[in-house]
C-alpha cells in the first residue's frame, strides 16, 4: 500500500476516484514544540460511485484519530512506512456509499517538518517575537497537513489558527473576521474561497505590521523594514493594472506582500492573496522591484491555470516569465527592453544546460518524474525554455498584436483547471487553426522542443542592441591593459538598467579571470563594494573567486550568512568549495550556521558540500 499514484508520480492520492473539494484547519501554532496541532475536516466528493478508501498524502505527522464528520463515527485507518521523498500514505476507509464526505483528522505536525521554518527571537530584527513561515511548494504541504497534495486537483479552504498573544497570523487566503482572543491564545480566521493546489497553501506568524501601498495591497514586515519595503514595492498597483490588461481580471481580492526573514530561501513565493518576498529585493532604489511583476503574472499562470502533475511545471513558469516580461517592458522600457530580457533569458538558458549536462533529464521541458523529488529537477529550465517556446511561437504566429490575445483566451479557457502539456498544445492548434492550416507550424520541432534533452532545436529570433551594449563595455575590460584602467568611469554604466548592469558581469564567466588590479579599479569605480542590490553583488563576488581574489572570501561568507536566497546561497558556496584556498572556510562557515538556513537550502548545501550522509 505504499505505491505512488500512476495519475502524478509525486502523489500517493486518488482524486480519480475520491476528490478533495474543502479543507478546514483548526491549528494551534507552539513555538516552543516546533509543531502545529489540532484537526483538519477535509470535504471530498465521490467521482466513482464504487471507490471505497480515500488515499492522501502526510510526511511525519502525528494522526491520532480520523471520524466522519457526518456520523461521528471513527473511521479505520491505515498509515504506510514513511518512503524517502514522498512521505507516508494515508488510507481512510469510508463507511457508506455517500456521494460527498467529510472526515476529520487529529493529528500534529513534526518539529522536523519540511514546509515550516521556525526562527527563534534572537535571529528576527525586532529580538522580542518568535517567527514562523511556510513554504509548500512543491510537496511539501502533506507536511503540514494531510491532504491530496497534487496540483491536479484544486479545492477552497478554511482555518481557525491560534497563536500566543503578540503574534500576527497571515494565510493565503483573506482575514475572514478580525482576531480573538480564546483561552489565552489570539485566534485569525481565514478564507480562500477560490479553488487552488495544495503548494499555495502558506502561513506566517511574526511580529509584523502592515502599511497600505495601494488600493488592494498592503506591505507587511518586521517593523525595523517596513519603510523600506513599502518605498521598494511602491508600483505594485501599476503593475497590477497592467496584468490585468494582459491576463483578465485579477480575481484574488487582496495582493499583500509580506517581506519575510533572510533564510527564505525563494526571491519570492506566489501564494494567492499574499506573496512571499525575501528582503534581497529592497535595493534602496526600486530596481529589483520586477520580481514582484513576476509574482503577480503567477495570480493567473500557475495560480489560476495549474500545471496538472510537476513534470509539466513548465506551463507555470514560461506563461509567468512571459508576462512578466510584458509587464515590465509596458511600464519600463518597451518592446527594446522586452527583446533584452528574452535574449538574457535565452543566455541563461544556455548556461543552465551548460551546468547541468547536456544529458541530464531536467533539461527536458517536460522531463520524466518518476521517484523524483519536485525539489531536485527545478532550475531556469522551465522558465526559460519555456518563455523561449512561448517567444519562438509569438514570432512564428504573427507577433504581439496576435500572440497577446491568445494569452488571454488561454487564461478564460484553463482557469480553475489543471493542464497538460498536451492540453496546452491541442488548445494552441485549435486556438491558431487558421495560422496552423496556413504552415505557419509546420516547421516547429515539438518533439525536440518538449521532450528532448539540451538547448532547444529552434532559436528565435532577438534584437540584440542592448546586449552589444554591454559586450562592448566587458570587452574594453578584457582587451585594457592593466596600466590603462583610468579609462573607465561611473558614466560608462550610469545610464544602464541594472539588469543591464547584471549581464556585463555575467558575461565575464565565459573568458579567463580578469586581473585583481582590473577588479579593484572596476569594484571602485561602479561602486560594486557598496551596492544595494543583491542581484549585482553576487554577480560581483561571482567575478572576484573566479579571479582567485582571496580579499573577496570573507564578504562572500558574509553574504551567505547575511541572507538564505537558494539563488545566491547555493553557486557561492559551491564556487568557494571548489576554490581550494576558500574550501574549508565555506564548509566552517555552513556547518556554523546551518541552523538558520531554511531546510531546502541546507539539503542543497550539504550535498555541493561533500556532506551529504551516504
Amino acid at each position: 500500500m505504499s505505491a505512488l499514484s500512476s495519475r502524478d508520480p509525486s502523489s500517493f492520492s486518488n482524486p480519480d476516484e475520491i476528490r478533495m473539494e474543502h479543507i478546514h484547519l483548526n491549528l494551534t501554532i507552539n513555538f516552543d514544540k516546533h509543531t502545529l496541532s489540532g484537526h483538519a475536516q477535509l470535504t471530498f466528493v465521490r467521482e466513482k460511485p464504487e471507490a471505497e478508501y480515500i488515499i492522501l498524502d502526510t510526511r511525519e505527522l502525528t494522526i491520532t484519530s480520523v471520524r466522519d464528520v457526518g456520523s461521528n463515527e471513527d473511521l479505520e485507518y491505515e498509515l504506510a512506512e514513511h518512503v524517502v521523498t514522498f512521505g507516508s500514505k494515508l488510507t481512510v476507509k469510508l463507511n457508506d456509499k455517500e456521494p460527498e464526505h467529510t472526515i476529520e483528522i487529529e493529528y500534529e505536525t513534526s518539529p522536523e517538518c519540511s514546509a515550516l521554518h521556525w526562527i527563534r527571537p534572537d535571529q528576527t530584527l525586532g529580538k522580542k517575537h518568535p517567527y514562523l513561515f511556510s513554504q509548500c511548494q512543491a510537496i511539501h504541504c502533506r507536511s503540514v497537513v494531510p491532504c491530496q497534495d497534487t496540483p491536479s486537483i484544486k479545492c477552497t479552504y478554511t482555518a481557525n489558527i491560534r497563536s500566543p498573544p503578540g503574534i500576527k497570523v497571515l494565510m493565503s487566503a483573506l482575514l475572514e473576521e478580525s482576531e480573538k482572543t480564546e483561552e489565552g491564545h489570539s485566534v485569525s480566521m481565514f478564507r480562500q474561497s477560490e479553488m487552488m493546489p495544495s503548494c499555495l497553501l502558506a502561513i506566517v506568524a511574526g511580529d509584523i505590521v502592515s502599511r497600505e501601498i495601494g488600493p488592494r495591497s498592503k506591505i507587511w514586515a518586521e517593523r525595523e523594514i517596513l519603510d523600506r519595503a513599502a518605498y521598494e514595492f511602491a508600483e505594485t498597483e501599476d503593475m497590477l493594472q497592467v496584468a490585468e490588461e494582459l491576463l483578465g481580471p485579477y480575481v484574488w481580492g487582496r495582493y499583500d506582500m509580506i517581506v519575510l526573514p533572510p533564510s527564505f530561501p525563494y526571491g519570492g513565493m506566489e501564494n494567492p492573496c499574499r506573496t512571499f518576498v525575501t528582503p534581497t529585493l529592497l535595493a534602496g532604489d526600486r530596481s529589483l522591484a520586477d520580481v514582484i511583476a513576476h509574482e503577480i503574472a503567477h495570480s493567473w499562470t500557475g495560480n489560476l491555470v495549474t500545471c496538472k502533475t510537476w513534470a509539466h511545471f513548465w506551463l507555470n513558469e514560461s506563461y509567468t516569465e512571459f508576462s512578466e516580461r510584458k509587464i515590465v517592458s509596458d511600464l519600463k522600457g518597451g518592446e527594446k527592453f522586452r527583446q533584452f530580457l528574452a535574449l538574457r533569458g535565452w543566455k541563461i538558458l544556455c548556461e543552465t544546460v551548460d551546468e547541468l549536462g547536456e544529458d541530464s533529464e531536467f533539461t527536458k521541458l517536460v522531463p520524466n518524474m518518476d521517484g523524483v523529488d519536485p525539489d531536485e529537477s527545478f532550475s531556469s529550465i522551465p522558465y526559460e525554455k519555456g518563455h523561449a517556446l512561448l517567444f519562438y511561437l509569438e514570432q512564428l504566429l504573427g507577433g504581439p498584436d496576435v500572440f497577446e490575445p491568445y494569452v488571454r483566451a488561454y487564461i478564460d479557457e484553463f482557469k480553475y483547471k489543471s493542464i497538460t502539456t498536451q492540453d496546452w498544445k491541442d488548445f494552441l492548434f485549435n486556438y491558431f487553426k487558421k495560422e496552423v492550416a496556413e504552415g505557419k507550424l509546420d516547421g516547429v520541432d515539438w518533439e525536440g522542443w518538449l521532450y528532448k534533452k539540451g538547448v532547444p532545436p529552434q532559436k528565435p529570433n532577438y534584437d540584440t542592441t542592448m546586449m552589444e551594449e554591454c559586450v562592448e563595455l566587458m570587452n574594453r575590460w578584457l582587451n585594457a591593459s592593466d596600466d590603462n584602467l583610468k579609462q573607465f568611469k561611473f558614466s560608462n554604466i550610469a545610464d544602464f538598467h541594472s539588469l543591464e548592469t547584471e549581464q556585463f558581469l555575467s558575461g565575464f564567466a565565459d573568458h579567463d579571470p580578469i586581473s585583481h588590479k582590473k577588479l579593484v579599479r572596476m569594484g571602485d569605480v561602479y561602486k560594486f563594494k557598496r551596492t544595494g542590490n543583491s542581484e549585482i553583488k553576487f554577480r560581483w563576488l561571482k567575478l572576484c573567486i573566479q579571479a582567485r581574489y582571496e580579499p573577496a572570501i570573507s564578504e562572500a561568507l558574509k553574504f551567505v550568512t547575511d541572507q538564505g536566497r537558494m539563488k545566491f546561497v547555493q553557486p557561492i558556496y559551491t564556487d568557494l568549495y571548489d576554490w581550494e584556498v576558500s574550501r574549508q572556510r565555506a564548509i566552517d562557515n555552513f556547518l556554523a550556521h546551518r541552523q538558520e538556513m531554511h531546510n531546502i537550502t541546507v539539503i542543497k548545501l550539504e550535498r555541493d558540500l561533500g556532506l551529504e550522509e551516504n
